[in-house]
């Protein structure tokens, strides 16, 4: 599998990841692999009650830890996405949303340097 493969290989798993899990998918994914970490942007992710909340400080704080942890409550599964599709661990997971744009970024960092085992 080439590395653009391997990446909307991953793509289309977390995006049916949300779907199954959160009830709602984005509307674009893009994943990147470099060296031994994943960087994956997931676009359109607030509903549009969601947006309007996040139009106040408490609101925007409210949605940003609601999110956190229904990830964080997910957060097994997506390891096993990633090593299911890599063959690697998760070592460290990091991710955070923006309210404004409604775009969450995941950063996964593996146990290998991926990018050098499949041959960029």
């Amino acid at each position: 599998m080439t590395k653009g493969q391997l990446e909307a290989a991953i793509s289309r798993e977390l995006t049916q990841w949300e779907k199954d899990f959160l009830g709602r998918g984005p509307v674009m994914v893009k994943t990147d692999i470099m060296r031994d970490m994943i960087i994956v942007v997931l676009k359109g992710l607030l509903t549009p009650a969601e947006h309007k909340l996040s139009e106040t400080t408490e609101g925007l704080l409210s949605i940003k830890r609601i999110r956190a942890d229904l990830l964080e409550a997910g957060r097994e599964k997506l390891g096993e996405i990633i090593k299911e599709q890599t063959g690697e661990e998760v070592v460290i997971f990091h991710s955070d949303i923006s309210t404004r744009t409604g775009e969450r970024i995941m950063v996964f960092k593996l146990s290998a340097d991926l990018e050098e085992k499949i041959g960029s």
